[in-house]
């Protein structure tokens, strides 16, 4: 439907993630090569990843440890939040500083479906919405948006639209739940008021706004179709939500607070968890950003700091791991001297592919094992 809240569509605008794409057996290396080239000392950089707890994100760490030489420290809480609270210790742990931040979504490749990742470890290899954690924050919206697309009905009659309406959703004093834009719906009286034509148990009709008559034979409702459910109809700019998240500091309800603004895009998108990702890893790249210039630990300090998004490919019956590609959002690149500079997607994207994915300082994980393993055994003294 046209006239679309354009403010809605902000965090997501300039966010491809076609052609955008890096296995990441190779985005680590070019990632690697890159802080290198900007002085970064090799056995002295300590990696940093904000990622979610899902096992799915193990290769990544993998692959992290194996180039840059070091376990990354752990910046991530669940949903790929950033815990900005640790900033300090990170800071104590290297000389050259490097921050991976990625919210993640999951892959089904033979059904070409986001937001499902089939997990090994389950019974029947079963395949489950990923991530989780976004699944769960989504699901309370979208069972709110399913009871108003089913709630609201278009009725035609003796020539004239009209639009029947639950009563609670027209209760706009509801602390949480999904609230109409009235003055999109309905068509307002000379004083400009709604008053209902009829008044029913549980319901009440009014004249339809002449603006979504227009928006819905645009979108393809035709007048025949009488009294059906809005349904698909129901769209973004018609509708927002209210609930109640926490301002905790522990970050529980971050990532609902990332997302409810933008939750009546979300719902009614076709990948809503991909959506819910990608609008996610744009906030956090803003607000972990703003976090990092004013951090005294930070400073005198060499860092990169570089958010995107974890696609999470489920791996087929004899792969051990997802085939997990980063998608690339922006960075942050601050100097010693307290400069900096930040580097959008095209700029960040083309700048890593102009890296060499041959990284001459990568550790043989199976050696360093090993050599732990035969190492002296060191006795505790208590």
């Amino acid at each position: 439907m046209p006239d679309l809240a354009s403010n809605m569509f902000e965090p997501i605008a300039g966010f491809p993630i076609k052609d955008k794409m890096m296995r990441y057996n190779i985005f680590v290396p070019r990632l690697y090569n890159f802080c290198k080239s900007l002085g970064f000392e090799p056995g002295r950089i300590m990696p940093s990843r904000a990622f979610c707890s899902d096992e799915s994100q193990g290769y990544p760490i993998i692959m992290l440890t194996k180039h840059f030489g070091t376990f990354p420290f752990n910046h991530g809480q669940v949903g790929g939040i950033v815990a900005i609270d640790r900033h300090g210790p990170h800071a104590e742990h290297g000389q050259d500083l490097v921050i991976i931040q990625a919210g993640h979504v999951g892959y089904e490749p033979v059904s070409h479906v986001f937001g499902e990742y089939r997990r090994k470890q389950t019974e029947h290899f079963d395949s489950t919405p990923s991530c989780g954690k976004i699944h769960h924050v989504l699901d309370w919206y979208r069972n709110e948006y399913v009871f108003a697309s089913s709630n609201i009905f278009l009725q035609h009659e003796a020539g004239n639209c009209f639009i029947k309406i639950d009563n609670q959703l027209l209760n706009d004093e509801r602390n949480e739940g999904l609230l109409l834009h009235h003055k999109k719906l309905v068509e307002l009286n000379a004083e400009g008021l709604h008053l209902p034509v009829r008044t029913l148990s549980t319901s009440k009709v009014y004249r339809m706004s002449e603006t979504l008559q227009k928006n819905l034979q645009q979108a393809g409702w035709r007048e025949e179709h009488d009294n059906i459910e809005i349904g698909k109809y129901l769209t973004p700019e018609l509708f927002y939500f209210k609930r109640n998240c926490d301002d905790d500091l522990a970050g529980e309800d971050r990532l609902e607070r990332n997302l409810i603004k933008f939750m009546p895009v979300i719902v009614t998108s076709p990948s809503p968890l991909l959506m819910a990702a990608q609008i996610s890893t744009q906030i956090e790249f803003d607000r972990t950003f703003r976090s990092i210039v004013k951090e005294h630990s930070y400073q005198g300090k060499k860092l990169v700091f570089i958010s995107g998004l974890n696609i999470d490919i489920s791996p087929m019956e004899d792969n051990m791991f997802p085939i997990t590609k980063f998608v690339p959002w922006a960075a942050y690149i601050q100097e010693r001297d307290g400069s900096y500079k930040t580097m959008e997607q095209d700029e960040l994207v083309n700048t890593l592919l102009a890296q060499s994915i041959e990284n001459p300082d990568q550790i043989d994980l199976e050696e360093v094992i090993e050599k732990m393993s035969n190492a002296p055994e060191v006795k505790i003294d208590l």
